[in-house]
């Protein structure tokens, strides 16, 4: 009787280990995934506009998000991305959703870079969030490129933020909701 207690506890024990190491292991594989996207995306940024390089290497951080998104009227947007503190070199990942609804039609996928100009507008923007709403957008764009209002540059509390609209069409005008926040299941 003692013997199979014991090798049931082991048996328990091992595959709890196991599941942790499997757990982990995942964990590694998305925060990998995120970091080469987000130098993939800084690339395409840097490539759109050369002294972004320099601006974001003198800020005291960055965030990048991707996103992909549908609209017919409603329309929904959300990615993933990452807030890199420059002097710590520590990256915090996060989660960004993005809701609008008006007269609006189509499907893209994004860009986002945000540049902070204060060390506490970044850990602002990682403890806190960001939400921001409003505006009209209508952009067009394929293989890299994108143009249209609502893309470029545009200045946030502290911060500055350009958006690339990598492939899709949307067109319209609507009002629009975007909300920012930790992913608590990768950091």
């Amino acid at each position: 009787m003692r013997l199979s207690t014991l090798i049931t506890a082991a048996a328990v024990s091992l595959s709890l280990a196991a599941g942790t190491a499997l757990a982990q292991s995942e964990k590694a594989k998305k925060q990998a995934e995120i970091r080469k996207v987000t130098a993939a995306s800084l690339e395409k940024f840097y490539k759109a506009d050369p002294k972004l390089k320099e601006e974001v290497a003198k800020a005291p951080g960055y965030a990048v998000f991707t996103t992909y998104g549908l609209s017919f009227i409603i329309g929904g947007q959300g990615g993933k991305g990452l807030a890199h503190n420059n002097a710590t070199k520590k990256d915090t990942y996060m989660d960004l959703a993005r809701a609008s609804a008006g007269f609006q039609a189509g499907a893209a996928e994004s860009e986002m870079l945000f540049i902070f100009k204060s060390p506490k507008a970044l850990q602002s923007f990682i403890d806190k969030g960001w939400d921001a709403g409003g505006g009209g957008q209508m952009s067009a764009g394929a293989a890299g490129k994108g143009v249209g209002a609502g893309g470029g540059e545009q200045a946030v509390a502290d911060a500055t933020y350009y958006t690339l609209t990598k492939n899709g069409l949307q067109a319209g005008i609507q009002v629009e909701g975007t909300k920012v926040w930790k992913d608590k299941e990768l950091n």
